[in-house]
Order: C-alpha cells, then sequence, then structure tokens
C-alpha cells in the first residue's frame, strides 16, 4: 500500500500489508436509487453488494475511504457466535431462540467464506481455528464450556494442557478449547475485496461523502451529504459512529470501546519455538489479551478500554507482556501500534431491524464482528428485497440508552476494576443479575429444544403496518432512560418503550420472550 494510503487506513499492520485500494469520486449533485446505505462497513458493503446482485439499485455514502470502517479489534478473526455469551442469550430468550440466533450468525462467518471464493479475493483469507486457553487449572470449565459451544453446533474440542504447552511454550496456560470453524482473514483486504464486489454487481460507492441528515418520512427518503442529495426508497444505517447523530432514537444507545493493538519486529525461528499455533489464541479471561502469528510477527490486541488512542509507552508494555508469557522473546521490538474501535449495545447483542418504514439499521457488533456485520447486511438485504422477516428473531434486545457520560465512567471503572472477570454491560444496564443455570445444563436443554420456526415472511402491506427495529421505541422519542441505581438496592432494568403502529396501538413483539436479562463484559466475545 502506498503512503497516501496508508496515511488514510491508519498506522496498522494491516494497512501496511493491504492491497491496493480503488480511488473512488465524492458524491456531486442528486442521485436517485433504490436503497442508499449509509457506510462502507462490512454490513454496508454486504447490503450493497446482495442487493445489487438482486437488480436493485444501490448507492454507499462512506465518510471516508471505502473500507476504512473495517475496524480490527478482533484481529481478523471470523467464527459463529456473539460478542454476547451464550448462556445470556440463553438466560433471556430461551435455548431453541438462542440457537436459532446462532444458526445466523454461523451462516454470516460461511457466507464470509463464500465470498472470498467467488470472488477470488487475494491476501485475504489466513489460518483456520481460535485456540480459547485458560490461565487457571480447571479442567470442568473447559469442558463444560466445549459442551455449550458444541451443542449450539460448534466444532470445538477441549486440549489438556499438555498438549496446550506443546502448542505454546508458556508455563502460564492450562486446558484450552480449540473452535476448529473459527479462521482468519486480513480484515482491511476483505473490506476493500468487498467494496469491489459491489461495485461489480452494480452498486456505486462515493467517498468522502459525509452524511449530514436524514429526512426518512414519507415514500422517498433525502440523505445530505456535504456535496450532494441521495433520493432513495430504503436507507440502510450502517455507519457505527454516525448513526447516533444521524437519527435522535440511536442516540446514547450504544458505547464505543477500543482496543490497542500492536505488531512486533519479525521474529521467525524465535516465534515458531514458542508459538506453534497459527490461529488466533484468545484467553478465557477477557481482561487478556488475544494475539496471532502471520507472517514472522506477533500481532497482538490488549484488552478493551475506552481510550481512543494508545497510551504513553504502549509498545514497552506490549513487549513486557509477551516476556512474560515467552521469556525467550524478551526484548522484542513493536514496529506498529495503532487503535481499531467496537461499538457495543449495552446487552451486547447487534442492532437489526426497521427503525421506520424503509429505514434500517445494522450496527453495535462489538469485536466479535466479522461474522455478525455479514450476517446484519444479508438479513436486510433479504428484507429489502424479499420481505424475509429473520430480523425480527433480535426483537428481544432493544435499543437501551448506554448512561451518557455516567455509563461511561461506570465502564472505565469496570474495566480497570475488575481483572478477573469485567462485567461492564451489566453495570451500565442497571440490571439485576439474572440466575443462570450451569453451562452443561444450558447444553442439555439446547439438545432437547426443538428447532425454532422460522418467522412468517412480512408482505408488503404489513411493513408500514408494523413498525418493529430489534425494538424500536416509540417515534419521535428517546429511549428510555434508567434511574441511577440507588445504594444497597437491587438495580433497575433499562427497558426502552414499546413500538406502536401507524395507528398508535402497541405493537405485539414477533415473540413474548421476557426482555430481562444482563449484559456481561464486552471483551468475552
Amino acid at each position: 500500500m502506498s503512503e497516501v494510503q496508508e496515511r488514510a487506513y491508519g498506522p496498522s499492520w494491516f494497512a501496511a500489508t493491504a492491497v491496493a485500494a480503488r480511488p473512488r469520486r465524492r458524491l456531486a449533485g442528486d442521485v436517485d436509487v433504490d436503497v442508499c446505505v449509509v457506510g462502507a462497513s462490512i454490513a454496508g458493503l454486504t447490503a450493497a453488494r446482495e442487493l445489487a446482485r438482486r437488480g436493485w439499485s444501490v448507492a454507499v455514502l462512506e465518510a471516508r475511504h471505502g473500507g476504512a470502517a473495517a475496524s480490527t479489534p478482533h484481529l481478523g478473526l471470523v467464527a459463529p457466535g456473539f460478542a454476547e455469551e451464550i448462556d445470556r442469550i440463553v438466560a433471556r430468550v430461551g435455548a431453541d431462540h438462542a440457537r436459532a440466533l446462532w444458526a445466523l450468525s454461523a451462516a454470516g462467518a460461511a457466507q464470509v467464506r463464500a465470498t472470498i471464493a467467488e470472488t477470488g479475493m487475494a491476501g485475504v483469507l489466513g489460518a483456520a481455528g481460535e485456540l480459547i486457553v485458560q490461565t487457571v487449572d480447571d479442567a470442568d470449565s473447559c469442558r463444560a464450556y466445549a459442551s455449550q459451544l458444541a451443542a449450539f453446533g460448534a466444532d470445538a474440542e477441549v486440549w489438556p494442557t499438555d498438549r496446550v504447552r506443546a502448542a505454546l511454550d508458556s508455563s502460564a496456560y492450562f486446558q484450552a478449547v480449540h473452535v476448529r470453524d473459527a479462521f482468519l482473514i486480513h480484515p482491511l483486504n476483505y473490506a476493500l475485496g468487498l467494496a469491489a464486489a459491489a461495485e461489480e454487481a452494480g452498486a456505486r460507492i462515493f467517498e468522502n461523502a459525509r452524511v449530514t441528515a436524514i429526512d426518512g418520512e414519507g415514500v422517498r427518503k433525502r440523505v445530505e451529504s456535504e456535496s450532494g442529495r441521495v433520493r432513495a426508497a430504503h436507507v440502510v444505517l450502517a455507519a457505527a459512529d454516525e448513526s447516533g447523530r444521524l437519527n435522535p432514537l440511536l442516540s446514547g444507545t450504544t458505547i464505543t470501546l477500543a482496543r490497542h493493538l500492536a505488531a512486533t519486529a519479525p521474529l521467525d525461528e524465535q516465534l515458531a519455538a514458542c508459538v506453534g499455533f497459527s490461529g488466533l489464541v484468545s484467553h478465557r479471561r477477557p481482561s487478556l489479551a488475544r494475539y496471532r502469528a502471520e507472517g514472522g510477527r506477533l500481532l497482538w490486541a490488549s484488552p478493551l478500554g475506552l481510550a481512543q488512542s494508545p497510551p504513553l509507552g504502549f509498545s514497552r508494555r506490549v513487549a513486557r507482556q509477551i516476556a512474560q508469557l515467552y521469556p525467550p522473546l524478551r526484548g522484542v521490538a513493536v514496529t506498529h501500534a495503532w487503535t481499531a474501535t467496537a461499538t457495543y449495545a449495552v446487552h451486547k447483542m447487534p442492532q437489526i431491524g426497521a427503525l421506520a418504514p424503509g429505514l434500517w439499521l445494522a450496527g453495535a457488533f462489538g469485536d466479535h464482528s466479522v461474522n455478525t456485520a455479514t450476517m446484519a447486511g444479508d438479513l436486510i438485504a433479504r428484507a429489502i428485497s424479499e420481505g424475509d422477516d429473520r430480523w425480527r428473531l433480535f426483537s428481544p434486545y432493544e435499543l437501551v440508552w448506554a448512561g451518557g457520560l455516567l455509563g461511561k465512567a461506570v465502564t472505565m471503572i469496570a474495566l480497570r476494576g475488575l481483572r478477573a472477570r469485567t462485567w461492564i454491560g451489566g453495570a451500565l444496564a442497571r440490571g439485576a443479575r439474572a440466575s443462570r443455570p450451569p453451562r452443561s445444563e444450558i447444553a442439555a436443554a439446547v439438545q432437547a429444544s426443538p428447532p425454532l420456526s422460522p418467522a412468517p415472511a412480512a408482505t408488503a402491506g404489513e411493513g408500514a403496518a408494523n413498525v418493529n427495529i430489534a425494538a424500536a421505541p416509540h417515534a419521535g422519542r428517546k429511549p428510555r432512560r434508567p434511574a441511577p441505581p440507588t445504594a444497597g438496592k437491587a438495580a433497575r432494568r433499562a427497558r426502552a418503550p414499546r413500538a406502536k403502529s401507524a395507528a398508535g396501538a402497541p405493537v405485539s413483539k414477533p415473540n413474548g420472550h421476557d426482555k430481562s436479562g444482563e449484559a456481561g463484559d464486552p471483551g468475552a466475545g
């Protein structure tokens, strides 16, 4: 990648090793299309490509450069699942519903692999597998976790301590769960390839086209940018950093966390002697790092935090942490340091659905984002083009206020103070801790439960009367802000108001699941 492109995409190792990016023009004047996608993120580009392939005219407006929104806190991991933990999903929506959600996430991961193969993307597909390692000796917990993943269809196996240490030469590790159907990609190259594939299908992508306002009223929506305007029947909000600014319903419903990342100088034989696993290594303790070996280097991701840029001495800190795990790598040099952000809703599940007729939302994927963003883009494309309403499976996960400045303060305290097990989402939501059965019981319940029947597709006439984002608040009203917790009492639940139909009557949910439940640690994804 050229020096100009590195400045455009940041100082990351992924930018330094990216394929050449195609320059795109800025929006000028008025454009009239079927669908306008705001944000050239993986979700936005997936929706644009899938709609264009079905014959719909599509314009994508990106505030920066195509693919720049493909953040990398996950280090390129693609795997089934969500940022939220399985047992909390089951506790909230039930085993059969949770299994249906998991199946959608797995389809998103499969679609990423299929897209890479179909388009022949260069420099994208990496090693297979994720190794989730334990830093405490607890074989029972490891087996229960693997059993839970397997109950949802994941290809997971337990590695005993001796096998783990044969692959990772560190006395800090004990048992691990090997997720064999996970795989790694070069996330920026994938986003650039996806943008090219969307254009090849017929979509138009405009760069440096920052959206200033959206008028979502009427049959034809208007999307205003600094240099032009797009009129469209459907608008897809897929720009995580911009959605709250562009739609008041979304303001304050998410919080942005960051991981600081680093790439070491080439280590070659030294690294191969210490790290013999080619996939992603993740810690069960979310307050610890994750890393992958790539091209003779070690790519390192710190725990989640609020700071949007690497702290002073970050490179030295990374070198110390690597040396603590692998003493032979003491004194390693760091050549690249950068920050990647991830947007979370309080409940740690994606925000997917219809805010109003023709106005769609795809966001809040956390740092378990490649598969979920792909899933979201495909679900919305199918909803627009085919009336497929499987996005309603996310209805129990509402637009919930994330706490504003107080929420950020609580998040910072939780991130800094709870090392063994942080639980940011629960503190933000003021939600009471839901009692959860052991993982082994959850796995057994999932295996015994019948599959969830797909929701019937909505007809064209139903779309306007049954307005529902994966739980949209009443039009024109911000999500309800929960009162601050009272000392000595259980925290109050955060609930969004029920959506209403055009006639003003409450809209019945496609399911009647209880909305209670706690969102856990964003680092567990």
